[in-house]
């Protein structure tokens, strides 16, 4: 893969690639107009290829908070088109990685020292490569060691990053008001936690050994002496990612052990830690040869305060969601029906609320659910493609819910799909035996 030795840090730069970015989608468009005259059966499928290669060209080279927003998007699977969500998925651990010369720069800058006078072998070429940063196989005293480096100028750029796709997002989601600064505040936080390698290893650390009970369940060691806010030391752990694994996995036993794992894993921290991994993407576990899960990367961990945990998991209670009086009183625990609203628009959101939280919340409605229902995903597609094309949610002010639903929200729908690859069946409350 062709290596990079340089990476645009300056807001201009930046801000230089992406309108080039924009330019490039522009003449899609019209190209794909033009066609259209020509044939009218002409369909947007080439359109999204074409847009989505385009985008994830641009982010590519810059990195950082624009990359990782193509990996977040890559995610919905139930919102964006296909095209997206396949090009976009290579953010995840596939992005061409720096050049040896800047990793060497890198590490003295930040260790005083090269690689080579650290580890007693390091590998100059990264084995893997996503949004803010890349690994390297290592050794050191006979133990085989992976190196995370984080890509130079990213913590420094997120900010004007976010202002210059603020616009967007805005109009996109369609939110109105000075309270929606409260989302990019969330954004801005988490994507600056990312950046600090040694909030990171302490994050690692902590959960890895508060969850160390959970059965099929791995994580790595770290080597804080060997690490610092822009490097992370850790043990080299042997796996296919988990997009790989189910690619050619045909054991249906072995994947309802690791799906279970994994939901045993994200219950465990949410409901007994009040803090999660918030960043359940396929490039953050690895299967092993033993068939257990590993979790490889902490650097996006979200803190759940009891304010939001307990209104948000009282809507996953049945009788609270059919109960109208409880259910718009959380509603608006939740800052998703607001004070200021219309009658028409609280009518609105409770039943669109009503219709989603419904759906979403039915694994918790049963002791053992099974996340290869491909009725369930499909209801779940359907509904998000009816609110996608309703035209009357255009007119509403879109700046609904905590801001501790960004990070909380994605979790699920992350785990939701990262379930559904394994094809599992897991049982709902087996979390509770680790205690």
């Amino acid at each position: 893969m062709k290596t990079i030795d340089s990476i645009p840090t300056g807001k201009i730069s930046r801000a230089s690639k992406l309108v080039k970015t924009g330019v490039k989608v522009g003449g899609n468009y019209l190209k794909y107009y033009g066609e259209k005259l020509v044939n009218p059966e002409t369909t947007k499928e080439k359109l999204n290829e074409n847009n989505a290669a385009d985008i994830y060209d641009g982010l590519k080279s810059l990195k950082g908070s624009a990359l990782k927003v193509a990996q977040m998007l890559s995610m919905e699977k139930n919102i964006m088109p296909k095209a997206y969500v396949e090009k976009f998925s290579l953010a995840q651990f596939s992005v061409p990685p720096l050049s040896a010369p800047l990793v060497n720069k890198t590490f003295k800058r930040y260790f005083g020292l090269e690689p080579n006078d650290l580890y007693d072998w390091f590998e100059s070429h990264s084995v893997a490569a996503a949004s803010i940063g890349q690994v390297h196989r290592a050794q050191k005293d006979g133990k085989d060691l992976a190196v995370k480096i984080q890509y130079p100028g990213v913590a420094d750029s997120i900010s004007s990053d976010l202002a210059l796709v603020k616009p967007v997002a805005i109009k996109m989601f369609n939110l109105k008001g000075k309270d929606s600064e409260k989302f990019f505040k969330e954004i801005e936080g988490k994507l600056l936690e990312e950046t600090d390698y040694e909030l990171e290893i302490e994050q690692s650390e902590f959960i890895s050994k508060a969850c160390s009970t959970i059965e099929n369940l791995d994580f790595p060691g770290y080597y804080p002496e060997l690490s610092n806010g822009r490097i992370i030391t850790m043990d080299w752990m042997e796996g296919d990612h988990l997009s790989e694994f189910v690619s050619y996995n045909t054991d249906r036993e072995l994947a309802n052990k690791i799906g279970q794992a994994l939901w045993d894993f994200y219950m465990y921290q949410m409901h007994e830690l009040k803090q999660v991994h918030a960043d359940p993407h396929p490039g953050n576990f690895l299967i092993s040869e033993e068939g257990k899960l590993i979790a490889i990367d902490f650097g996006c961990v979200k803190k759940v305060p009891n304010e939001f945990y307990t209104p948000y998991f009282e809507l996953a209670e049945p009788e609270n969601i059919n109960d109208p009086e409880i259910f718009r009183k959380k509603l608006y625990e939740l800052e998703i029906l607001r004070e200021d609203d219309t009658e028409k628009e609280i009518a609105f959101f409770s039943e669109l609320f009503y219709e989603m939280l419904s759906l979403f919340t039915q694994p918790f409605h049963s002791e053992i659910f099974d996340f290869s229902d491909e009725v369930f995903f499909g209801k779940i597609a359907a509904l998000s493609d009816k609110y996608s094309k309703d035209t009357e949610i255009r007119k509403m002010n879109g700046n609904r819910g905590s801001k501790h639903f960004l990070y909380i929200n994605r979790t699920f729908f992350g785990l939701y799909n990262l379930l559904n690859d394994l094809k599992a069946k897991v049982t709902i409350n087996n979390y509770r035996s680790f205690k």
